[in-house]
């Protein structure tokens, strides 16, 4: 089991430094991010790292953080909220609780509960930072019971984040990497202005858990237009969107379809089988397993 776990981390660390290439438009900041092991880091980095646009190099001895980013493309909030939902507090956001819990046993670093945190509402006297940088609220400790939460919304807040899914899903099926790659770029988009405290408590607990995975998949899948390699990413997002589902109000009913040549699956508003992992080669490849009424 040991050797297993020693393994896994190694793999990670790889992973995590696939993401070196040079960056432009480079800019480099020092941030201090909690956490304890090899485990730890290469969570915190494989979070942040975005291949050609951020990359972060974090020492467990220290707890610092060296975050080089192109600042054309993203910036430091953006990145360490990423991190933080991942489950590790940094100067400027703190983890979630439930996420914070879901680490393992030896990557439970001691929390201080101190600096700026992200919170439902927001307002000033519960943030220390500008409303700008709050794209993408995330709930802290401590019982937010009391705060109002809007009775009603004017439409479904995942309506962009499954509107864009659809619209990668349809772009596989046509074998159209380009149209692809935009749609995915316009998802990340979708997530950065999802308004997380506007969802219900066990909604915002769902998105917080998968987000980290959502946005690597669309990160993936934007930044190529290799349709294998896209295909490839729409595996992960397509598992993580379908555990979010439940939250999704629609007026259409939606079918989770398998592809057993993949042994993956994906969403769809079609019944007909329209295989998003091969398109036209085998099109009709798969069967519907599940029908989801998302309708309220």
């Amino acid at each position: 089991m040991k050797s297993l776990k020693n393994l896994m981390i190694v793999l990670m660390v790889l992973s995590s430094t696939a993401f070196t290439a040079q960056i432009k438009n480079a800019k480099t900041e020092t941030v201090k991010i909690f956490g304890n092991c090899d485990m730890c880091k290469a969570t915190i980095e494989n979070a942040g790292n975005i291949k050609n646009t951020a990359n972060i190099n974090w020492n467990k001895d220290t707890k610092m953080a060296e975050i080089n980013f192109d600042s054309k493309k993203t910036n430091r909030d953006e990145i360490l909220k990423r991190i933080a939902l991942a489950g590790y507090d940094n100067e400027h956001y703190l983890a979630p609780d439930n996420t914070y819990a879901q680490l393992a046993e030896c990557c439970k670093y001691e929390r201080s509960k101190k600096g700026p945190t992200m919170t439902m509402a927001q307002t000033k006297s519960a943030v220390e930072m500008p409303e700008s940088k709050m794209e993408m609220n995330m709930p802290t400790s401590g019982n937010h019971s009391d705060m109002a939460m809007p009775e009603m919304m004017e439409s479904n807040a995942l309506d962009a984040v499954f509107n864009n899914y659809f619209a990668i899903k349809d772009a596989l099926v046509k074998t159209n990497a380009t149209t692809a790659t935009t749609k995915a770029a316009e998802l990340l988009n979708a997530i950065k202005a999802l308004k997380i405290e506007k969802l219900k408590a066990e909604e915002q607990t769902a998105v917080i858990k998968v987000m980290p995975s959502i946005m690597g998949a669309a990160n993936g899948i934007s930044d190529t237009k290799d349709i294998v390699k896209q295909r490839e990413k729409f595996k992960a997002l397509s598992k993580n969107i379908r555990d979010i589902i439940t939250f999704y109000s629609s007026k259409e009913t939606l079918y989770y379809q398998y592809c057993p040549m993949q042994d993956a699956n994906w969403l769809s508003k079609d019944k007909t089988i329209k295989n998003p992992y091969y398109g036209s080669q085998m099109l009709s490849c798969g069967s519907t397993v599940e029908t989801v009424d998302t309708k309220n």
